[in-house]
């Protein structure tokens, strides 16, 4: 098996078969002097024939998803996933601050292929359907990451700057925010929901990362942030 490749932030970094390599904040690959980011957040090593990432943090999770972002992973506090896949992207939050880097091998196990069909339209049909207010929030929430020219940081605006962005009240901002969250959460989707039914606190970064890890939404939806801004609904 060959080394890995590591895209961060315009850099490359080469992983080698014969020991462990560690990112975070204090690591083989620095991510950031964040102090809400662990030292050693993450690993990569080699064992058992296949090239593995392991979460060694104690509070952080990550999100992980093939080059299509039709096959998604969250790797909570103390697991560990097999990369099978040529090309991943991981992304996670630290504080208010979302991180993104590519892993790179010269083979896969196993191909994917998006599978998504348009419309005479051309408008493409994904598994989760957002409405056009709430494919506006999201793309408002993830604009600085989608705007990065290649893996790196970004911060997630706070939902007042967000809200602002849209010409939205915080009332109608916050209740479509809701509607997100819950629709995906019933759909499966880890991390945007507290324990007891309470909305997590971390739940604009969570949603950011699974909106552009799963090509969600994409650089292709940002003039959409630029169009008048769409009245707001009577329940307002």
């Amino acid at each position: 098996m060959r080394a890995l490749k590591v895209e961060y932030c315009g850099e490359w970094y080469t992983v080698d078969t014969g020991r462990s390599f560690t990112i975070g904040r204090d690591a083989d690959l620095t991510i950031d002097e964040n102090p809400y980011l662990h030292r050693v957040f993450l690993t990569l090593s080699f064992e058992y024939g296949l090239w593995w990432l392991q979460n060694v943090g104690q509070l952080l999770a990550a999100t992980v998803s093939d080059a299509t972002g039709s096959v998604q992973a969250w790797v909570a506090p103390g697991a560990k996933l097999p990369l099978v896949f040529q090309q991943v992207q991981v992304i996670f939050s630290a504080g208010a601050t979302t991180y993104e880097f590519a892993i790179h091998a010269e083979e896969d196990f196993y191909n994917t292929s998006l599978t998504a069909t348009t419309t005479d339209g051309g408008t493409t049909i994904m598994p989760v359907a957002l409405t056009s207010t709430q494919r506006l929030l999201v793309v408002s929430l993830a604009e600085r990451v989608l705007l990065q020219p290649s893996a790196g940081r970004a911060t997630v605006p706070t939902s007042a700057e967000a809200a602002a962005r849209l010409g939205w009240s915080m009332t109608t901002f916050n209740r479509k925010l809701d509607n997100v969250c819950e629709k995906l959460d019933r759909l499966g989707v880890d991390g945007l929901r507290g324990g007891r039914g309470k909305l997590a606190t971390n739940r604009r970064m969570r949603l950011v990362e699974y909106a552009v890890a799963t090509r969600l939404v994409s650089v292709d939806d940002l003039p959409l942030l630029d169009r008048p801004s769409a009245p707001e609904d009577p329940a307002a």
